[in-house]
């Protein structure tokens, strides 16, 4: 089904773009440029990921982000690949090669969701 484009859904999705970043709801609250409200940006947000444009991240302390992935083009990539969350600037990244792992014998593996937590290669190299 194909959704009407708003004012609402081209600000955040611009945003998102711009960035390059995964953002949490209250990130883009903040730095949309224009005046939408809480559960605007969450319906606009949900039907991106519903549309495959944008993918969830839950990162360790409950939070969710939001994104834009390069690697998501093919919507089964979504739930498969690993994110990066920066603890100097706070940033949450898609990690840009694929991270390997092996699960046990007997384990079958339908989505994966990870956030490796520790330094970006802009904040090491500072």
């Amino acid at each position: 089904m194909k959704r009407r484009n708003t004012p609402s859904k081209e600000a955040v999705l611009n945003l998102l773009t711009d960035t390059g970043k995964a953002m949490s709801h209250d990130a883009i609250e903040k730095q949309i440029s224009i005046n939408i409200d809480r559960a605007t940006i969450y319906r606009v947000l949900n039907s991106f990921c519903t549309d495959g444009l944008v993918h969830k991240i839950v990162a360790e302390d409950g939070k969710q982000y939001f994104a834009i992935c390069n690697k998501c083009e093919d919507k089964k990539e979504t739930d498969h690949h690993f994110h990066f969350r920066c603890t100097v600037c706070q940033t949450i990244e898609c990690l840009p090669e694929t991270v390997h792992f092996s699960t046990p014998k007997g384990y079958s593996v339908n989505s994966v969701n990870c956030v490796i937590v520790g330094t970006c290669k802009d904040c090491s190299e500072s």
